[in-house]
């Protein structure tokens, strides 16, 4: 037995365990590796992608080009390609890459860099963003395909009119130059305000998703 003048085991504080979660402006706190669709609030998610930068900031302009920006170009190119998709899929398209509103937007180096750990993440945050808002989980593969080449169209229009790369330089990474309206050259490839960003990001989401879960038209993607 200790004797009665031994000491006590000294108290040893535990490390506490990471946080996993971000607390939103809403006041939503959003765990990343167990995404809950009651934690997502596209005013959240406008805000955030406002506020994200498309290739680390370095483009010219007085503001930098946003995700917020970025999502509603590819909306509007998707929807060039595709006059007859309907609106729960062009939803879909505008929130390709919501997940950014939490995990920021990292240059695709860098995510080869880091592997399947971001991809993950991603997925599952993506996945609870689309229940949140009645979206399948996972989008058909030819819709996923639909956003994949809008993507890259603006990839090369951003490329080629903000970040600096010469048109030859562009198609090798994005491919070939996308034809687009002037109405697209004007209206989605001046750098906005984060504010406008916000703003016209909601004005699409809520147009969109007013009418998301009417029933497809005929000659729109099936389901």
């Amino acid at each position: 037995m200790p004797g009665k003048h031994a000491s006590a085991a000294p108290n040893v504080r535990r490390p506490l365990p990471a946080r996993a979660w971000q607390r939103m402006l809403s006041g939503r706190r959003l765990d990343l590796l167990d995404p809950s669709v009651l934690d997502v609030e596209v005013e959240d998610i406008a805000h955030g992608l406002a506020r994200v930068a498309r290739w680390n900031g370095q483009t010219g302009g007085a503001h930098i080009f946003s995700v917020a920006q970025h999502s509603l170009l590819v909306e509007a190119l998707a929807r060039a390609r595709m006059p007859r998709l309907d609106r729960s899929r062009r939803l879909a398209v505008l929130l390709h890459d919501a997940p950014e509103y939490v995990i920021g937007d990292m240059i695709s180096p860098f995510k080869a860099v880091i592997g399947d750990a971001y991809q993950a993440v991603e997925r599952r945050l993506l996945a609870a963003i689309h229940r949140r808002f009645g979206l399948p989980a996972k989008s058909a593969p030819e819709l996923e395909q639909l956003i994949k080449v809008a993507d890259r169209e603006a990839a090369y229009l951003e490329a080629t009119r903000l970040a600096g790369f010469a048109a030859a330089e562009a198609r090798r990474f994005f491919g070939r130059p996308p034809v687009i309206s002037a109405a697209i050259e004007r209206d989605y490839l001046k750098p906005w305000p984060a504010e406008t960003a916000q703003a016209r990001f909601l004005e699409r989401f809520r147009k969109l998703a007013d009418e998301s879960l009417r029933p497809p038209r005929r000659g729109s993607l099936s389901p």
